[in-house]
């Protein structure tokens, strides 16, 4: 591995960007700016107009090297991830940094770990696909409850948002991923069944009774890569996903000072094992806006040491769950955590 504080920031002009750029800042690591567009990167916000900036596109794997060279990790904020994930994750490899994004596209994290899980242990570093709020959030708690085990009967995954305000990047995203959806059924990864299930969720505050459709994003893919689950539906409340898809949802606007906007999610898990039932959420504000305390103590983890090793991997897998958990609560105030033994499913 590269022995320097330099984070190459992929994106980094973007919305969930910015934020991960900042948060590395805060984190004391220093990021490197990068991205396709060369107008963007000339624009950065002035707090950020001190840091390298790097202008690359994924098809010149020579020049995706480049870039890459002389930063110890990559953080890949650009989507589609369709796109871009396996060209730079490939670049990171190949010049000895580690690799992460911040996808929610199945596809993409199933891709990571086919392709490149053997090269990256050659390699001696780590590539942690989905460490952020889809994919990476869910992952965390379904492992923190598991408590050391490894096996499940039945995990339920259900995200709840009280509005959606889409980036253009989000809208973009959604245009290219029209892969069928998996979920885990006895077992295996399976199709969703199409029309997808719907019924309800009673979430805890502030979001309350909801209707949901089972909708599952990158969380099956890096749940069924480490964990044993007999069965895993993923849900999300229906009235978010009508934000989504008017296409005159404005995108999100910073109502405070960190950028924020004012919206509020919670991710809501519960694990059946045998009689015993256990559930775990996290809430917090700004489904963009988190990622980046994620996936950056991801990639403060990679740096310093505290992961289980080289190769592709979940971020429940690679982490130690419980304790990143901890740390986005206590150090990073980016969620709150609770936890009980009821049992609160679908209907």
């Amino acid at each position: 591995m590269n022995a320097t504080d330099r984070v190459l920031v992929y994106g980094a002009t973007g919305h969930t960007g910015r934020f991960v750029v900042d948060e590395l800042l805060r984190r004391g690591l220093v990021p490197v700016l990068a991205g396709r567009s060369a107008e963007r990167l000339a624009a950065v916000p002035p707090r950020h107009a001190a840091l390298d900036r790097r202008v690359v596109g994924v098809d010149d794997p020579d020049l995706l090297r480049q870039a890459v060279a002389g930063t110890a990790a990559v953080i890949n904020c650009a989507g589609p991830f369709l796109d871009t994930a396996l060209p730079l994750a490939r670049a990171a490899v190949e010049t000895g940094a580690h690799y992460l994004d911040v996808t929610a596209e199945q596809p993409v994290v199933q891709a990571l770990y086919r392709d490149l899980d053997a090269s990256a242990r050659a390699a001696g570093v780590a590539v942690v696909p989905a460490m952020a709020f889809y994919g990476g959030l869910a992952d965390l708690l379904v492992t923190a409850a598991l408590d050391g085990g490894s096996q499940a009967d039945e995990v339920e995954v259900a995200i709840g948002l009280d509005r959606w305000w889409p980036t253009a990047g989000t809208r973009v995203t959604g245009e290219r991923n029209t892969a069928t959806r998996l979920v885990i059924r006895n077992g295996a990864l399976t199709a969703l069944e199409n029309p997808a299930p719907t019924g309800a969720w009673s979430y805890p505050s502030p979001l309350g009774e909801q209707s949901v459709v089972q909708l599952p994003f990158s969380e099956v893919i890096t749940i069924d890569r480490h964990l044993d689950i007999g069965e895993l539906r993923s849900h999300l409340n229906t009235a978010p996903l009508a934000d989504l898809r008017d296409t005159t949802t404005p995108p999100p606007v910073s109502t405070d000072e960190h950028g924020r906007s004012a919206q509020q999610f919670v991710v809501d898990v519960v694990v059946r094992q045998g009689t015993d039932t256990r559930r775990i959420s996290a809430s917090g504000r700004d489904i963009y806006a988190v990622t980046a305390p994620i996936v950056v103590e991801g990639a403060v983890r990679l740096l310093d040491g505290r992961h289980r090793g080289p190769g592709a991997s979940a971020p429940g897998e690679a982490f130690d769950a419980a304790d990143v958990l901890t740390t986005l609560e206590r150090d990073a105030g980016a969620i709150a955590v609770r936890s009980d033994r009821q049992r609160y499913a679908a209907k």
